[in-house]
């Protein structure tokens, strides 16, 4: 058994771990920080026990949040961070830096945001495709033998870069996109992952509000909510998918459930090495995730659910053509 899933046993997490994201990061203005704290504290009294942050994430003031909030629980959570992937504070933009120092200087700094002395689980957040994947997991492996970092991660990579990366350090979970509207992971990544006893740790559960029914017009969204530069939410593409969850709604209502309750109950029958991070600004619907822990769907509600919003029927790619380039997922032909 890999350190991620001894630790999440450890701990009594249930398979739904929390995305603090949300709370700092990507969807609009941030969430004022008592208000998020009250979130944060609220989402541990109710159960969640895998929190997830990272480096990026309102350019560290993400981590500085989830350490205030669950620092005197610490012993309680397996906390998560990820490095590699930050906003530079003179330029104000994104870098990708893989290089053995500045991940180094990046665990450092995020321990002390976190007010912990060591993660339990460290990802690299993207692969920096001018260093060897090797050289990168190797400094991280170097972090894990220092007690810093509990076990290793890896964040938006292919199967084949796993199996580079594995080669020179065990890698406990790969954090990937995966839900009924982002299937990615079912070309190579799974496979890959369970080749070596290792999660795959799937991020916006959800598809960034749109399975939960949260998104009914993205032209009403934030100027800065970057859903509104990802081709699906697009005035193109957009109503043609919104009419495609019309099934999935149809399903939720005959079992009583709410659509994003249904689409978490999915991804929990896929394996329980599957384990999602719905992110959330709103108590009410961090329960309401947690809730899906108790669903269990039978195999011909799976198999109905896994004709809908196939690749073949979804419309726009996930990432505009920028952040595609970051990334090094398998793609499904356009």
């Amino acid at each position: 058994m890999s350190p991620f899933f001894t630790r999440l046993k450890a701990v009594a997490s249930p398979r739904i771990g929390l995305g603090a994201m949300n709370l700092s990061h990507g969807y609009g203005s941030p969430v004022p920080e008592p208000e998020a704290l009250r979130a944060l504290q609220a989402a541990f009294d109710m159960g969640y026990r895998h929190v997830d942050t990272a480096t990026l994430y309102g350019a560290t003031a993400n981590e500085s949040l989830v350490g205030k909030a669950l620092a005197s629980r610490r012993d309680e959570i397996l906390l998560a961070s990820k490095c590699g992937l930050a906003i530079d504070p003179e330029q104000g933009k994104r870098v990708i830096d893989g290089r053995p120092a500045t991940l180094r200087r990046q665990c450092e700094a995020s321990l002390a945001r976190l007010r912990t002395d060591h993660l339990d689980l460290y990802y690299l957040h993207r692969w920096d495709k001018t260093v060897p994947i090797e050289e990168s997991v190797g400094e991280l492996g170097r972090l894990v033998e220092e007690g810093k970092i509990g076990a290793v991660g890896l964040s938006e990579v292919s199967a084949a870069t796993l199996r580079r990366a594995r080669a020179e350090h065990p890698i406990a979970a790969v954090q990937s996109e995966y839900s009924l509207w982002t299937r990615n992971p079912e070309i190579g990544l799974i496979a890959a992952c369970r080749e070596s006893d290792t999660a795959l740790v799937a991020f916006s559960p959800l598809g960034r509000g749109f399975l939960a029914g949260a998104v009914e017009d993205p032209a009403r969204l934030e100027e800065s909510d970057m859903r509104r530069s990802m081709p699906r939410f697009s005035a193109e593409h957009y109503p043609r998918n919104l009419r495609l969850l019309d099934d999935v709604k149809a399903v939720a209502r005959e079992l009583e459930v709410t659509p994003g309750q249904l689409a978490l109950a999915w991804l929990l029958a896929k394996g329980d090495d599957i384990l999602p991070i719905p992110g959330s600004r709103s108590v009410e619907h961090m329960r309401e995730n947690l809730a899906a822990e108790g669903l269990r769907l039978d195999a011909a509600t799976v198999a109905r659910l896994d004709t809908m919003l196939t690749p073949d029927q979804v419309v726009g790619s996930r990432y505009g053509a920028a952040q595609q380039a970051e990334v090094d997922t398998e793609e499904f032909p356009g």
